[in-house]
């Protein structure tokens, strides 16, 4: 494996910024020093340039196996690399719906053959696969995925009974998408016995409401502390939510947690005027003030993470009635470079963005050797020019889609190298596709 030198960048990690040249080598960081006059195989002048540990996203959808007209594990982890994501995690609601350790493992193949990223897979529930669930392996799988509210095919878990033995007796971090299927339902059958089937999409987040997401959000809180669960509650949508976290524990010593969405962090319910089904998500985007009151959850450490839900649909899907358009959009290749744009407008802090969109995850999950600028650590690593305005636009969108709610939007800072593994896997505009990225591993229960 080749080694690089990374020369006078300014390093933000672990709440601090400071300058220094990087060693890396067989794939680790192996010295991090003021000064470091060694031969290297490939050195990059990053004066004037952030160094970031890689963004690891705790939720993604890659639509591989079954769904891949919309996206691939290729292509999406191609689209993530650009974008300074340097490990996955993804979700079980692909076709056949994840939920038997066997095809769990057909995934991980997938990945170890495709993944320009390192990956993760979570092991999906159902009503009626407990067993499965309970084989999981803790060291190498990332958690198991709960649906409490609509999903694809099987992956709607609604008995309480199955909620109840799966809280009781799952070891691992039980991750859950919370929305209350019966006030959905009867939100729908409102808006529909109003304005039959010609509901615009401005009422989603009225439809998937507030009052939804609180209801499924509480109860999953409410059964992990009954069970003593690991709990992490997925895209935490309004500011109501952020209440049932606490703030006053060490991340490192929380049985429960949160995270929030780049897309909730940034549009609001007014959007819905200019980008219609573009940003119809589950859960919804809600109000300016529910947008607000989770990035504050962020800031102070009632939410621990921060990713990208990527969900991918085709532009044809997309252009569909309200009704018949499928929720979600592409996110993995412009989440960091939206943060970064926060960051100039003075909403985070890069000490912040590293620690949500990496350290946190880290500690949350478990994760090997990876999350921080560490020697001895895997070399996962993006490096960003905060002064270098691009728009987005389907000229340099890599998402298979073709598209991006992002689209005419002008992001003042770029993504210039992203590191995966110690390996170079993107630099100054292309991708270096010939390398892949590794299987993530974890401490375990």
């Amino acid at each position: 494996m080749s080694s690089i030198l990374i020369k006078q960048a300014t390093i933000v990690n672990e709440g601090k910024q400071f300058v220094a040249d990087i060693l890396i080598n067989n794939g680790l960081i192996e010295r991090i020093d003021s000064h470091i006059d060694v031969h290297a195989d490939t050195t990059i002048n990053a004066e004037g340039l952030y160094l970031l540990p890689g963004m690891i996203d705790d939720q993604v959808h890659f639509r591989e196996p079954g769904l891949t007209h919309k996206a691939n594990i290729y292509s999406e982890s191609r689209a993530a690399v650009a974008g300074g994501i340097t490990s996955f995690m993804e979700m079980p609601n692909t076709v056949p719906n994840t939920l038997t350790q066997e095809l769990l493992a057909d995934k991980y193949a997938i990945a170890a053959q495709n993944s320009l990223a390192n990956y993760s897979f979570f092991m999906g529930a159902s009503n009626d696969n407990l067993d499965e669930v309970l084989r999981t392996d803790a060291s190498n799988v990332c958690g198991i995925k709960v649906f409490m509210g609509s999903s694809t095919g099987n992956m709607l878990v609604d008995n309480p009974v199955t909620l109840e033995h799966l809280f009781a007796q799952c070891p691992m971090l039980i991750a859950t998408h919370c929305e209350d299927e019966q006030t959905i339902k009867d939100n729908l059958a409102h808006f529909k016995q109003l304005l039959g089937d010609n509901i615009p999409v401005k009422l989603h987040p009225k439809i998937r409401s507030a009052e939804a997401c609180y209801l499924s959000s509480s109860m999953a809180v409410d059964l992990a502390k009954k069970h003593n669960t690991r709990l992490h509650i997925l895209h935490i949508s309004t500011e109501r939510e952020t209440h049932l976290f606490d703030n006053t524990i060490p991340l490192k010593d929380k049985k429960i947690t949160a995270e929030a969405c780049v897309h909730h962090l940034w549009f609001s319910d007014a959007d819905y005027e200019t980008k219609g089904n573009l940003i119809k998500w589950n859960p919804a985007v809600k109000t300016a003030d529910d947008r607000d009151g989770v990035l504050k959850a962020v800031l102070d450490n009632h939410i621990d993470i921060i990713a990208t839900d990527h969900a991918p649909h085709t532009v044809e899907e997309k252009a569909k009635p309200y009704l018949e358009a499928p929720s979600g959009g592409p996110l993995v290749q412009h989440a960091l470079p939206a943060l970064l744009e926060m960051h100039r407008q003075g909403k985070l802090t890069l000490e912040q963005i590293a620690d949500k969109t990496a350290h946190s995850v880290a500690v949350c999950f478990k994760m090997e050797k990876r999350g921080f600028i560490r020697e001895g650590y895997w070399a996962d690593l993006a490096l960003v020019n905060l002064n270098s305005p691009w728009e987005v636009s389907k000229q340099n969108i890599l998402y298979k889609c073709g598209w991006s709610p992002f689209e005419g939007q002008t992001f003042r800072s770029k993504i210039t190298h992203t590191i995966v593994s110690g390996k170079l896997a993107y630099a100054d505009g292309k991708l270096i596709d010939d390398k892949m990225g590794q299987r993530l591993k974890f401490q375990g229960i």
